[in-house]
């Protein structure tokens, strides 16, 4: 039996609104993502929604963030227990997946890809200029990240540490 919503008199304040708004030139750059400072991997993340204060909006099993990579820069190869999706919000971004990140397709701006949980990912901005991508995971912990073997290895060389 499916439920529909029913209409209701909520009609919350402006104020009550904007307690639930997250404006972009708020936002503050994450430092948590340890990969990001494998060399190639350099990115700035600007989380959303997620648990605070990590994140400025709460969400429950939901996660938002935004991605802004130079050209030519990446996420490396990586896995989560959650399905996570891509959306291109400017310029061109290969998303890769498998084992070893051997297939590919190139997001357009606006185009949007899912990732089943359990398949090793990673993106990669092959636009000319500098480009954002919003990333958004399932789950209530996404951020139990794991890395193959050969992005350890590149961690290691690069002085990274990953958990």
């Amino acid at each position: 039996m499916s439920m529909t919503a029913p209409i209701t008199d909520a009609n919350p304040t402006v104020a009550e609104m904007e307690a639930r708004l997250a404006r972009f030139r708020s936002l503050r750059a994450t430092d948590d993502y340890v990969d990001a400072g494998i060399p190639g991997c350099e990115r700035t993340t600007y989380r959303v929604l997620g648990t605070p204060p990590a994140a400025p909006l709460q969400a429950e099993g939901f996660h938002l963030n935004i991605v802004r990579c130079e050209p030519g820069k990446s996420a490396p190869l990586h896995n989560h227990l959650t399905q996570e999706v891509f959306v291109a919000l400017s310029g061109r971004w290969e998303v890769f997946w498998g084992p070893a990140g051997e297939r590919s397709v190139v997001l357009e701006t606006w185009d949007t890809i899912a990732i089943p949980p359990g398949v090793s990912r990673g993106f990669r901005n092959v636009a000319a200029e500098p480009a954002y991508l919003m990333g958004m995971a399932s789950g209530q912990d996404p951020g139990n990240i794991n890395w193959p073997a050969q992005v350890r290895a590149a961690a290691e060389a690069g002085g990274v540490s990953l958990p």
